[in-house]
């Protein structure tokens, strides 16, 4: 403390270039400012029931905007080789 003042700066100027001090100063913002971003009053869900909904279904609004709806093309019962190494047979087969 009384090499500080020798120096001209004061002890709080030393005690705020701490680092441990900056980074909980940093952390204590950041997590304040996760809690109101996410709790306040702006993020509230709008409910809506099912009366005053547009649509019910996705597919509903699919339909209404123009879009065609297909069901997934179903996959083929005859599937190709997997790719890879080729496993080679054991040179001396045991025989039981």
């Amino acid at each position: 403390m009384d090499a500080d003042r020798e120096r001209g700066r004061s002890p709080s100027t030393s005690m705020i270039r701490h680092p441990g001090i900056i980074a909980l100063a940093v952390a204590v913002f950041g997590i304040g400012a996760i809690v109101v971003v996410d709790y306040g009053p702006w993020s509230r869900a709008k409910i809506q029931t099912a009366e005053l909904a547009m649509y019910r279904t996705t597919g509903e609004a699919a339909r209404a905007a123009g879009a065609a709806v297909t069901p997934t093309t179903p996959k083929s019962p005859i599937e190709p080789e997997q790719a890879g190494p080729n496993i080679s047979r054991r040179v001396n087969p045991v025989i039981p």
